[in-house]
């Protein structure tokens, strides 16, 4: 039993504990928080970007608000952005923003930035583009939801939209302010929002903020030829669009699809040091190579077991992008690296050989592709793949057949092959670009009458089609049968995209799009 010395001193140290003392700033902020807590959380809100998504988050999803490093970091760039311009300071850069598909980036910038920025500074204008204009309307049309929630009126009353400029493609905020009680409040015209697109043209508006979240549409920065003009509406059009040069800002956020994409345009032009502060976060840092990519390198140190975000890029999340993506659309989109393919896409020596299947083998869908030439004993080959996919989630690759045949000859070696196959066996036809494609295509398919077949009007190049289809070679999931053929089919994979000729890989890349219903790399 203690002493009666003991119980005291027990006693003075639990009063210690449980009364800590504060300062008179201190205290008055908890006494105010006490009497005044909407008060206290209007403040708390209004002085953070980061705890104002936190707060409001349930008016834009229902689904419980996840915080991560990242968010956090992104919100106090913008802050920073956000106070210079409002106090028409000159601009110290443009930011640019690349983080990968699914990490709340839209939300953070697009949606949640303008509010908070009008909760603080009603008069602030902007534009919010994207490559497509559904895309960037829908970002306004949550930032309305958001000003007309109960729970953001109960706080902010003072804060509302213009009831004439009401529009998600255009709507302009307006300030109360009561200055009598019991009369209508004096309304202060405020800033405001346009949403639009890169095939849109902005007449009549000028921003003290831009924001294009997602320029480009993944598909696009697979061609050559509307880069330019994506980024030609970047230099030429947005740039005319800042109310003063001096002190309007542009936050763009995207992740990377190209090395000559909206991010690699800009990085690239003289004096982008001193004009761009560039934040990078791969989604992870794992893959060598990736942790060079991370801007400021200082947030390497936020990185857990090679992870950005352990929730959101898990190591299982990552590896189904990896198979939707293909390997280079990885590592632009998670690794921010967009890397220009070359020669090692495949590894064919993880192909693993069989001699013959098991009458076990459950087969689930079994398809014949056809990527056609018509130059008989030169040019081009025509082939033929034919790949099963197997109930445990392989594919195999049972019979090639491939040739340089004239157009008669081919269509007759097409049909004597769905013969053999037989009827469980589907046909795709690999169909051209131009009318004469379809003619093509439409030829072979009324050879095949009796079969199931249909023309495929592949996207994009043969390169990035075959980036899905090369991820699960590489990791073992396709397998051959042993034939003749193997040779040739392995040496084309080894030396893609370099290879002297690419029809044996462009027909079973179509065999596994049809298999998959994968149509090429794509963006999440």
């Amino acid at each position: 039993m203690p002493s009666k010395t003991d119980t005291n001193t027990i006693s003075k140290k639990r009063t210690r504990t449980s009364s800590p003392k504060f300062t008179p700033v201190e205290q008055e902020q908890l006494k105010s928080g006490i009497n005044n807590p909407v008060q206290s959380m209007r403040a708390l809100v209004k002085g953070s970007l980061f705890y104002f998504i936190q707060y409001f988050w349930d008016t834009y999803c229902q689904d419980p608000f996840v915080p991560n490093w990242h968010i956090q970091y992104i919100c106090a760039e913008l802050e920073v952005i956000a106070r210079r311009v409002a106090a028409r300071q000159r601009k110290l850069y443009d930011l640019v923003i690349n983080v990968p598909p699914g990490t709340t980036k839209t939300a953070t910038v697009s949606i949640f930035f303008p509010v908070w920025c009008w909760v603080n500074w009603h008069y602030l204008r902007f534009i919010t583009t994207s490559h497509n204009k559904v895309l960037s309307l829908e970002s306004a049309e949550y930032s309305r939801d958001i000003i007309r929630s109960d729970k953001f009126r109960s706080m902010f009353p003072d804060l509302d939209i213009k009831q004439d400029k009401d529009v998600k493609s255009n709507f302009r905020v307006v300030r109360k302010e009561y200055t009598k009680p019991g009369f209508a409040p004096r309304i202060i015209q405020g800033g405001g929002r346009v949403s639009t697109s890169v095939d849109a043209k902005i007449i009549g508006f000028h921003a003290d903020i831009i924001i294009p979240d997602d320029l480009i549409d993944p598909k696009r920065a697979l061609s050559d030829v509307s880069l330019p003009d994506v980024n030609d509406y970047l230099d030429k059009t947005l740039s005319t669009r800042k109310v003063n040069k001096a002190v309007s800002t542009m936050v763009m956020i995207m992740q990377r699809l190209h090395e000559d994409d909206p991010t690699g345009h800009i990085l690239t032009k003289k004096k982008a040091k001193d004009r761009i502060r560039h934040l990078c976060f791969p989604g992870e840092i794992r893959t060598p190579g990736y942790e060079k990519q991370v801007k400021p390198n200082e947030c390497i140190k936020f990185y857990r077991d090679g992870l950005m975000d352990t929730v959101r890029l898990d190591p299982a999340v990552l590896d189904e992008m990896l198979d939707d993506l293909g390997q280079y659309g990885y590592a632009g989109q998670v690794g921010q690296k967009p890397t220009p393919p070359g020669g090692g896409m495949f590894k064919p020596g993880n192909m693993p050989i069989i001699e013959s299947l098991s009458s076990e083998t459950n087969v689930v869908d079994r398809v014949r592709y056809w990527d056609k030439a018509a130059t008989p004993g030169a040019g081009a080959f025509t082939a033929g793949v034919c790949m099963w996919r197997l109930q445990n989630g392989k594919f195999i690759i049972v019979d090639v057949v491939r040739g340089q045949w004239g157009t008669d000859d081919r269509e007759d070696r097409i049909r004597h092959t769905a013969e053999a196959d037989g009827s469980r066996t589907r046909v795709g036809i690999e169909q051209e670009p131009g009318s004469s494609g379809k003619d093509s295509a439409d030829a072979t398919i009324r050879n095949l009458a009796g079969y199931i077949s249909k023309a495929d009007r592949p996207t994009g190049d043969k390169i990035h089609r075959a980036d899905t289809f090369s991820v699960q070679v590489n990791k073992g999931n396709v397998i051959m049968m042993r034939a003749e053929w193997n040779s040739a089919f392995k040496k084309e994979l080894e030396f893609f995209p370099n290879s002297s000729y690419k029809d044996q890989v462009d027909a079973a890349s179509g065999a596994f799009r049809m298999l998959t219903k994968k149509k090429q790399a794509k963006s999440l």
